[in-house]
C-alpha cells in the first residue's frame, strides 16, 4: 500500500511538470528530419484541434520523468501516460485533466481506482495559437542567439548568464540563487512549433527539459473515469508531493517557476 501511494504520489508530481512545461514551452519533431519528404506537421494557418506531445524533465541522475502528452484544445482536456523511475522498475500511470479535475491512476492495469484532486484548469486556446505560429521577433532578453537552418527546419536558440532560478515546486519566495539557461525553440515550413528545449544550471543543480511534437490533429478522445472508480484526495496531499525533496531539485528561471505555483497551489 505505501509502494502503491508513493508511486501515484510521484506521478502527480511528474504531471504537475510536465502541465507547467507545456504552459511555457511547445514541442518538436524529428531532429534529423532530412530524410523526410515533407514537413508533416504542417497546420495550413489554423491552430491545431488536437497535439500529441511527448515531454522530458530530468535533474541528471536524480529525477527524470517522460510522459506522452494527448491535449484536446477544443475541449479543454489533457492526458498524458507519465513513466518514472520507480524502486525497482519504472511505473506507468495515467493521468487526465477534465473539469478542474486531475486524475490519476495505473496506466498499466485493466481495471484501476483513480486518485482526484481539485485543479483549477487553465485554457489551453492561448497554447494552439502559440503553436501554430509563435512571433519569434518579441522574444528579448537573451544576451546570445543563434538561428540554424536544417531542412525546412528552423531552429532557434538562446542563452544567458545571471538567471534568477528556483525550485519549481518550492515555496514561491524561494530562490535557488543565480543560474545559466539555454533555451531553443525549433519551427517548421509554415512555422508551426515542433520542437523545443530549455536546460537551467545552477549550484551544481542541471535541469533539462524537453518537448516534442509526435502529430497534430489526430483523433484525441479523453474522458473522467467512471466515478465508481475514483477517490479524491485533499489538495494539501498535492502540494506535500511537489515539496519532495526529488521534484524540489527540478530549478527553473524565476518567472517560470511563479506560473508553476499559480497553476497548482
Amino acid at each position: 500500500m505505501a509502494g502503491s501511494k508513493r508511486s501515484g504520489a510521484l506521478l502527480l508530481g511528474a504531471v504537475a511538470v510536465g502541465l507547467s512545461v507545456f504552459g511555457i514551452v511547445a514541442a518538436a519533431t524529428d531532429p534529423n528530419p532530412m530524410g523526410l519528404a515533407k514537413d508533416t506537421l504542417v497546420l495550413n494557418g489554423y491552430p491545431p484541434k488536437t497535439a500529441n506531445i511527448l515531454v522530458t524533465v530530468s535533474t541528471g541522475s536524480a529525477y527524470r520523468v517522460s510522459a506522452n502528452v494527448n491535449v484536446d484544445f477544443v475541449h479543454n482536456t489533457i492526458e498524458a501516460t507519465v513513466s518514472l523511475p520507480a524502486v525497482t522498475s519504472v511505473s506507468a500511470i495515467d493521468l487526465r485533466l477534465i473539469d478542474n479535475h486531475l486524475y490519476a491512476g495505473s496506466a498499466s492495469a485493466t481495471s484501476s481506482k483513480y486518485l482526484a484532486i481539485a485543479m483549477k484548469q487553465p485554457s489551453l486556446f492561448g497554447d494552439s495559437l502559440e503553436l501554430t505560429k509563435p512571433d519569434i521577433a518579441l522574444i528579448s532578453g537573451f544576451g546570445q542567439e543563434v538561428i540554424t537552418h536544417n531542412g525546412y527546419i528552423t531552429t532557434y536558440t538562446y542563452s544567458r548568464d545571471n538567471v534568477a532560478v528556483s525550485s519549481l515546486f518550492g515555496p514561491s519566495s524561494s530562490s535557488v540563487g543565480v543560474g545559466s539557461l539555454t533555451w531553443s525553440i525549433s519551427t517548421g515550413s509554415e512555422g508551426e512549433v515542433m520542437a523545443s528545449s530549455a536546460t537551467i544550471t545552477s549550484k551544481g543543480n542541471t535541469t533539462s527539459i524537453t518537448a516534442t511534437v509526435e502529430s497534430y490533429n489526430q483523433p484525441a478522445h479523453i474522458v473522467a473515469p467512471p466515478a465508481s472508480d475514483v477517490r479524491m484526495v485533499p489538495r494539501s496531499f498535492l502540494r506535500k508531493i511537489l515539496h519532495s525533496a526529488a521534484l524540489l531539485s527540478i530549478v527553473v528561471p524565476r518567472n517560470f517557476a511563479t506560473l508553476g505555483q499559480a497553476q497548482l497551489n
